[in-house]
């Protein structure tokens, strides 16, 4: 099943129809699928189509019983389809002619989704990871999929998936030390930084992305695509936050201090071996993301160098 979720080719193979029910389940259902979403959907219809004796492809031939036959036959495999990902332009050219063939309540939540951006009430699969790796002991593959999505500053509403960066790992606390020093030699200098903090006695996850790097100077920098994040846990994808740099504030969003590790306009920073989270405005919303004048000793510290390896 790995094997066959990592060969996209295989949604085009002459054998595919004739798949079996519950392996076409397994894989629809798998996170890391390696197609365009839109792809899976084709395959879906092409499939269902297949099954149904007598049934062609052209829908003009088509009857309500026709639709209704469709409908029953792929209906299990409706709630596979991260419909999330698939683009309006799709949407509309491929998924609305088979309106009838798919459960009315589901349609019209994604329907509003792409007139209003508004997260459907029905329960949704995460985006798939696609290639994306990161060699984190803290969050997993699904995690940094949707900070991947940030970074190209796509809202909640609009997560999906991506191959476009690379994480590397620079620092890791629990390895290097847990320190100011440990963490500039490991980090300064290195370009675009994903920062993972997780504090003791806690699964929360707390993070920041600095897209000019570390430097060995003394002053603050602009970065109007700086963010900070949490998470409820290392796989939590349903109580993110983020805060985003205050356009009137993007001169302060990186504060460089040689006796900080990494300070985020004053708002998120480490420094004397703990992470503060000060009462700042240079980060909109700053107390959805962290309780405020928190200063909690961190149980481990990752920092990943981050590098587009695909145009947006």
């Amino acid at each position: 099943m790995e094997c066959m979720s990592e060969d996209p080719q295989l949604f085009t193979s002459k054998n595919f129809p004739s798949l079996e029910e519950d392996i076409l389940y397994n894989l629809l259902k798998r996170d890391d699928l390696q197609i365009e979403e839109i792809v899976a959907w084709d395959f879906l219809i092409n499939w269902g189509i297949e099954q149904i004796s007598g049934l062609g492809s052209d829908r003009t031939d088509w009857s309500e019983d026709d639709y209704e036959a469709l409908k029953g036959t792929i209906s299990q495999f409706i709630p596979l389809i991260r419909f999330m990902d698939i683009s309006p332009a799709d949407f509309y050219d491929k998924v609305r002619p088979y309106k009838p063939a798919i459960p009315l309540h589901i349609y019209e939540e994604f329907k509003e989704f792409y007139y209003k951006k508004t997260l459907s009430k029905t329960e949704i699969l995460p985006p798939r990871i696609g290639k994306l790796k990161i060699e984190s002991n803290l969050i997993n593959s699904k995690l940094a999929n949707i900070i991947a999505s940030w970074i190209d500053k796509k809202d909640l509403n609009n997560i999906s998936s991506s191959d476009k960066y690379n994480f590397d790992l620079l620092y890791r606390g629990s390895e290097d030390g847990i320190n100011s020093k440990s963490f500039r030699v490991k980090c300064n200098y290195r370009g675009s930084c994903l920062v993972l903090v997780k504090k003791k006695k806690s699964t929360e996850i707390y993070g920041g992305y600095n897209p000019i790097g570390f430097t060995n100077s003394n002053r603050k920098y602009p970065a109007s695509d700086s963010f900070i994040f949490s998470f409820e846990n290392g796989e939590d994808i349903q109580n993110m936050k983020i805060s985003r740099v205050n356009s009137k504030c993007i001169n302060y969003a990186i504060c460089e201090q040689h006796n900080n590790g990494f300070n985020f306009g004053n708002t998120f920073y480490f420094t004397g071996g703990h992470v503060f989270f000060g009462n700042s405005d240079i980060y909109d919303n700053i107390g959805n993301v962290s309780e405020l004048n928190m200063n909690p000793i961190p149980e481990e510290i990752e920092v990943f160098k981050v590098t587009c390896v695909k145009k947006k």
